[in-house]
C-alpha cells in the first residue's frame, strides 16, 4: 500500500511547519514507530479509521500504508496543505475535515465498527477519551480505540485496583471495555521532545454491565474521587441511595475510592440507577 512520497521532514520543512505548544502538539516522525502505531488495531485493510490532530501526517501515511479508509479532523490550518497533498496520493482514501475534535460526531466521521486512531494533542486527549467512552448507546460506534497520552494518563487508563493512578478515568475506561498499553515511547521519539515520556493504549468496548447507567456510573465516580482522599461515607453521601447501596453490598463505608475495584464501583451503581 505504500506509495512514493516525499519525506516527511521535508515536508515539513517546504510548509514550514512547527509544533504548536498551544495546540498540544508533538510531531511524530520515525516511519517505523509510526507503522508499529497503525499496526495495533490488526488489520485495517478497507477498514474505517478516525484520526484526530494528524498535524503534517505522520500517522496518516502509516494508517494509508495498511489499506484504511481514513478521516483526519485537523484543526491548525497551518497543516492542510500537507495534508491536502498526501490526500492527493491517497486515491481517495483520505478524508481531511478542518474543524474541532471536540464539536465531531462520530456518526459523520467513522463506519460502524471502525477504529479510532490517534497521537492525540496533550491538552485534549483525556475530555476526548471521556467523550467515546461515555455515549450512552453501547456498543459504542467504535470498534477499538488506539490513542497516544502522556505516560501518567495512560498509567490511570489502566490502572489496578489501589495504586495511586487508580481514579475516575479507570472505571470509566474498564467498566465496558478492555484496556492495556500496547506500547510506551521515548520523549526523544517527539519532535520537540515533550517533558514527559508517552505510551499508547489499546482499548476495545466489551458488554455493558446490566442494569447500570452511564449517567450513574457518572455521578458516582465524580462523587467518589472528586475528594478522594476522604472516606467514602463522606464523598458518596451526596449521591441519592449510595451509602444505603454500600450497607447493602457489605462495603465498609470507612474505606476510600482507590480501594475499591472496577466491580464494586458497578455493583453500588446498578443498587442506585
Amino acid at each position: 500500500m505504500t506509495t512514493d512520497r516525499p519525506p516527511l521532514r521535508e515536508v515539513i520543512a517546504r510548509h514550514g511547519l512547527t509544533a504548536s505548544k498551544a495546540l498540544g502538539q508533538n510531531f511524530l516522525l520515525d516511519g517505523q514507530l509510526l507503522k508499529r502505531i497503525a499496526e495495533v488495531p490488526g488489520d485495517l485493510t478497507g477498514q474505517s479509521v478516525y484520526e484526530v490532530g494528524p498535524g503534517p501526517g505522520g500517522l496518516t501515511r502509516a494508517l494509508l500504508d495498511t489499506g484504511a479508509n481514513v478521516t483526519a479532523v485537523e484543526r491548525d490550518r497551518r497543516c492542510l496543505p500537507a495534508l491536502a497533498e498526501l490526500g492527493e496520493s491517497a486515491g481517495g482514501r483520505l478524508r481531511v475535515i478542518d474543524a474541532d475534535a471536540m464539536a465531531i460526531d462520530l456518526d459523520s466521521v467513522l463506519e460502524r465498527g471502525g477504529h479510532i486512531v490517534a497521537n492525540l494533542p496533550y491538552n485534549v486527549g483525556t475530555a476526548l477519551l471521556v467523550k467515546w467512552l461515555t455515549v450512552p448507546e453501547w456498543p459504542p460506534r467504535w470498534g477499538s480505540l488506539t490513542l497516544m497520552f502522556q505516560q501518567e494518563v495512560a498509567e490511570r487508563i489502566v490502572a489496578p485496583t489501589g495504586g495511586d493512578a487508580f481514579g475516575r478515568l479507570t472505571v470509566l475506561s474498564q467498566w465496558r471495555s478492555s484496556a492495556q498499553i500496547a506500547m510506551r515511547v521515548h520523549r526523544s521519539a517527539f519532535t520537540p521532545p515533550p517533558k514527559v515520556m508517552s505510551a499508547v493504549v489499546h482499548l476495545v468496548h466489551t458488554p455493558q454491565p446490566k442494569g447500570v447507567s452511564i449517567g450513574q456510573v457518572e455521578q458516582l465516580t465524580a462523587a467518589a474521587f472528586g475528594q478522594r482522599r476522604k472516606m467514602l461515607r463522606q464523598s458518596v453521601k451526596s449521591v441519592p441511595g449510595a451509602l444505603e447501596a454500600l450497607a447493602t453490598l457489605g462495603l465498609d463505608s470507612a474505606r476510600r475510592a482507590e480501594t475499591l475495584s472496577v466491580q464494586e464501583f458497578i455493583a453500588i451503581a446498578r443498587l442506585i440507577s
